[in-house]
């Protein structure tokens, strides 16, 4: 886990609770109160491993807890979060990614607390075995 910024310091934001990053960035970004998660798939943490192959449900909450986890080590929670944007790769899998999205909202947000914004877009993705994508933006403070 890295410090968190003061004022406009720019910092990246590590932790072994999400998978490292495959490619050239980082797990998320902190400027200031503002927090970006960069995507996130259903991989294993420890071992990057895709999990739940053909399963979006379990899919969608592997990859909403490794987003926590990143959110948290930046320095927020899930309450900081002002948009989630969901990838998925086919839009019979919405119902079952909304339901698995709509238990960890309940799970992470308190009862009249406000909840995130959300934008869900079908795509193509990296990876054979991922049926799903979320990244992030908090605004701490």
């Amino acid at each position: 886990m890295s410090e968190h910024p003061r004022s406009d310091d720019k910092a990246e934001i590590r932790t072994d609770g999400a998978p490292a990053p495959a490619w050239m960035f980082s797990q998320g970004v902190r400027k200031g109160p503002i927090l970006q998660v960069s995507g996130q798939g259903p991989q294993d943490p420890a071992t990057g491993e895709y999990l739940h192959h053909g399963d979006v449900r379990a899919q969608t909450r592997r990859t909403l807890e490794n987003v926590k986890a990143i959110v948290e080590a930046g320095g927020a929670s899930i309450e900081d979060v002002v948009m989630f944007r969901v990838y998925l790769t086919d839009r019979a899998d919405f119902p079952l990614m909304n339901e698995a999205y709509a238990a960890f909202i309940e799970e992470n947000i308190p009862p009249g607390g406000v909840k995130p914004c959300r934008t869900t877009v079908f795509v193509g993705l990296p990876q054979e075995p991922m049926l799903v994508e979320i990244d992030a933006q908090a605004v701490i403070g």
